[in-house]
Formats: structure tokens, sequence, C-alpha cells
């Protein structure tokens, strides 16, 4: 297939025309580590924390912040661009124009998205004329696991699927979580500075950047909206009308192929290649995953994964087009993205004062199995005749041949609800269960405490029974519960927590506080103590909002 030609340079206007390295405005500006080592090495975090030092230096118009601190104490630096300069929250909503936070680094083995950001900081703050920051306000995290960035180790033991640099930092932070399994619960101080930031900035797109494990494909990038059935407005938007023109702009104006986010069930060997048992399989819909969990938030968010088995240079080129075409393409469609996530406000704020007009939400959701094919890119595999004789990420006994083909094969990247459910008035939460309470405030719920005891009718769901995962994930046990429910008239007491369902904010709410969701609080023990087969779930749905 057509290879993408690399040409390092910096943005020298939202037309995508690049400057070549050697160009004088260039040199004459800092480099990251990768530029300078010739991609043979990626930034440790003083060299991120220096390069940003660096620019500020030179006079670079942009705003410098952060969203919190790492376990280890390591500042995350937020990095905001937009002409004119906006330093807070308010001040980018009095713009009226869309924000887009971009996220690298949060596998910090993944190291492409981090360099690709690093650079096009510079290139658009160093550049004069007009740019896509003249329609959007731009937000940057470019190294959100900065603990697990200083790790460092060869790339054989940290990133074994990927073609270099040879040392890179892990995949999990300084407790050993995977910060991208921790939307919901939110136990790493990186996730809760990562959602306070959501909370103050509202972006309008989230876009998080990795690189993929496993497959060998024939694409340079490939991408995901949110994959959770319950992000209702975004994620349909997303997939079909803004992820088409991307791909088709990384092909027209790049030479980058690029493709919907999967992995083969089987890699194309050459005693394999003509089976039909092939197909292209996406990863989990749940939120506990990033980009799953900002569309819950009636928010665009979008996955992307560069090319693990591609050169180092050439991952972090393709990175930096998707981003640079995603940003083109938000400034285009800025009113249009304004109005859906508007109306999609609307319509759920809505939803819990008039249930009839209300539509069943997914709480539970499963891989499609409605065939879909389409033409799938794949690289050939062959017999090395010698298994003692490994690539890197190569099956034992084969070897990359370089020889890309394309056949048609089910694609499988989209879920389907197994249960849903219609939004309540809103839920009571005993006073007595702060941990909720926090958690919820942590997600930019809005909650408020009975000032007086409350008569209401209630809908109490009763545990019939609890599945416990046997292995440890993350630390818990994950939980799932079944049950049924009833409905009755109660005094709720003064202290408790009602959580209206007329907010924004509501279907996230939903997933928190469900007892029967995939990926709630009761999911990640936060109830554990109270449940038991006969008893009833703490928590209870108010089938009528609390009067003003």
């Amino acid at each position: 297939m057509r290879r993408a030609k690399i040409i390092p340079g910096v943005l020298l206007a939202s037309s995508c025309a690049l400057l070549p390295r050697s160009h004088p405005a260039v040199k004459a500006l800092p480099q990251t580590r990768a530029e300078r080592t010739d991609y043979a090495e990626t930034s440790h975090y003083e060299d991120v924390v220096a390069f940003l030092d660096s620019l500020q230096k030179l006079g670079a118009p942009l705003y410098r912040d952060s969203i919190g601190h790492t376990t280890e104490g390591r500042t995350l630096p937020l990095v905001v661009l937009s002409r004119p300069l906006v330093r807070t929250p308010a001040q980018a909503r009095a713009l009226g124009r869309p924000i887009v936070y971009v996220q690298a680094n949060i596998h910090a083995g993944e190291v492409e998205g981090k360099e690709a950001m690093l650079a096009m900081i510079r290139d658009l703050a160093f550049h004069t004329g007009p740019s896509v920051l003249d329609s959007i306000v731009l937000m940057v995290a470019p190294i959100y696991n900065a603990d697990g960035n200083e790790r460092f180790a060869p790339q054989e033991k940290n990133r074994t699927e990927q073609n270099g640099p040879e040392l890179v930092g892990t995949r999990a932070n300084a407790q050993g979580l995977d910060l991208n399994r921790d939307y919901v619960k939110a136990e790493a101080p990186e996730t809760r500075a990562s959602l306070a930031a959501f909370n103050a900035w509202d972006p309008n797109v989230f876009v998080d950047l990795h690189t993929t494990d496993g497959s060998f494909h024939g694409y340079a990038l490939t991408y995901s909206p949110s994959l959770d059935p319950a992000a209702l407005f975004t994620g349909p938007f997303t997939r079909d009308s803004l992820l088409p023109v991307l791909r088709a702009r990384m092909r027209e104006r790049h030479g980058f192929e690029v493709f919907d986010y999967g992995n083969f069930n089987q890699e194309f060997r050459e005693d394999l290649a003509d089976s039909v048992k092939q197909g292209w399989y996406t990863y989990d819909s749940r939120p506990r995953f990033g980009t799953n969990y900002y569309g819950l938030r009636n928010r665009i968010s979008i996955l992307s994964e560069a090319y693990s088995h591609d050169p180092f240079e050439r991952r972090i080129k393709a990175t930096y087009a998707f981003v640079q075409e995603i940003l083109s393409l938000v400034a285009e469609q800025g009113a249009a993205i304004r109005a859906l996530e508007q109306r999609a406000d609307a319509s759920v704020a809505l939803w819990a004062t008039k249930p009839d007009a209300a539509p069943p939400i997914p709480l539970r959701s499963e891989l499609t199995h409605t065939l879909r094919t389409e033409p799938v890119s794949a690289e050939v595999l062959e017999h090395t005749g010698d298994s003692s004789l490994t690539q890197p990420g190569v099956p034992r006994g084969f070897r990359r041949t370089g020889r890309f083909f394309t056949r048609d094969m089910p694609v499988y990247d989209r879920f389907v609800p197994t249960l849903e459910r219609k939004l309540p008035a809103g839920y009571i939460v005993p006073a007595a269960d702060s941990a909720a309470l926090r958690l919820l405030e942590l997600h930019g719920v809005r909650t408020q405490r009975l000032a007086r005891n409350w008569t209401t009718t209630v809908e109490r769901f009763t545990v019939d029974s609890i599945a416990v995962a046997p292995h440890p994930f993350q630390g818990h046990h994950e939980v799932t519960l079944d049950g049924r429910w009833n409905r009755e008239r109660t005094t709720i007491p003064a202290g408790a927590l009602y959580v209206s369902a007329s907010q924004p904010l509501a279907i996230v709410a939903f997933h928190l506080l469900e007892p029967e969701s995939d990926d709630g609080l009761a999911t990640w023990n936060m109830f554990d103590h109270e449940l038991s087969p006969g008893a009833p779930f703490p928590i209870v749905r108010s089938a009528e909002p609390l009067a003003p």
C-alpha cells in the first residue's frame, strides 16, 4: 500500500503546508528531544519542562498552567493557546469558540503523542499567519502520566510490540494503576486532576493519544469515538460525521491511511492467508476508558492510536497530522458542534421532568452481532524456518514481509445495549455515604442536601444476586448485581443527598449510581459492606423531582 512521505517541519498555516527542518525559521526554534536525537530518544519529564520554558523565554504567546500533581509530586503541565490568548475558562467561554483538550502520554511508553504535541505547541505558537487558533481554544496536557514516563527501561521490556525508541516509560502510573481504566473510580491523582480540568473548562472535544498493541495492519493510525451506546448524541456524530472526513483528509493531505481502531482475531500468516475466519475487533465500551467516559458528558471524544510497528518518527508525524486535521475540522464545524451539545444537554435535562418523552438509556452493552463488512488492510507474516529467530512483537518463527493486501472482512466496532433503563427524576444517596458524594463531586455531578424530611415516591432495588470477579483488576474485585425494582411511598430523612437527573451530567450520574450499571460505583466495591442477597441497594431512585 502507499506509504506516506515524512517531511519533518512546522505548521505553516491551517492549509497544512510544512516548512522543512533545515529552514532557518525552524532551526531557530527550540527542538524536542526526539527531533534533537533524530528520533532515537523520547523526552524525559525534565525535557518537557525545559522545552516549555524555552518557548516562554522566546515570548511564545501561550498560557502555561497545571492541572494538578502526580503521586510522586510532579506538576502536570497544561498549555493553552488561542488568539486572542485566554487564561481562564470564563475567558475561553466568552470567545464562543470550541475548546479542544488534547491529552498525551496517558500510557507513558506510548510516546509519540507527547513529542507530536510539544512540536505542535511550538509550531502554532510561533506561526504569525492565519491558523486554527483564530477559531478554537486549544488545551494540551503533553505528559499526563509523568511518573510512568520517568520509569525508563528498554523498549523490549516496557513496550514489547513497539518499534522504538530504545528507552521508554511504563504503562502504569506510580501507583501501578492504568490511568485509562480509572475514569469511573478516579483513584489516581492524575485522574482527579483531569476531571477537575473537564469540570472547569468543559472542553467541547477531548482527544486522547495512544499507540496500538498488536496487529500487523496497514494503517499509520487507527481511531475511535466513544464506544459506549449511552453517548447518545456525540458518539454517533463523531463516528458518522467527523471521523470519515478525518480519514479522507489524512489520505488526501498527508498520504496516511487511517482506519477504525481494532485488531485482527488472528494475524495474516502465510499459512492462514486464505482463512475466512478473519475479523477486525474494537476494544471495550465501558466508561472506565477516557474517550468512552467523555462521551457520557455529551461531548465529542476521539481516541488516536498510532501504529506501534511503524518507526518512531513516522508515528510522531502521523499523530501530528491527525491532531492537526482534528483541529482544522473542529474549527470549521464549531457552530454545529456547539449546537449539538447544547441540544444534548437540554434533552437530557428535560427527560428527568418528562419521563414519557425520554428514551431508555443503555446501562450494559455487548459487541454487535450484526455483520458489517469492509475492506481492511493487513501485512503478511511469513515463516522463517527457525523458531529461534525473532523480531520484537512478531510471533516466534515468523517475520514481517512488508507485503500488504486488503481483504473484505467483518468489522466489529460498535456496541448494542443489553440492558436499558429510563432516567428517574433523581437519586437519593444516604447521608452516611460520603465516599459516593466525593466521587460524584469529582465528576462534576451537581448534588444537594435535603434541608428537611421529604415524603415522596421512590423506586428501590432489591439485590437478588451478587457476582464477584475472582481475579483482581486495578486492585478491585469487580461486582455485578442483578435484582428487581419495587415502587413505594416513603419519607427520606433530612441530610440525605439528592442528585437531580435534570442536569447536563445526568448520564454520568446514571452510570455511576444505577445498581445494574456495568461500570458504576457498585462495580468498584463502593457499597460492598451494604450488599447481600435479599437486601435493598443503598441508593434509591426518586420518581418525583425535589421541589425548589
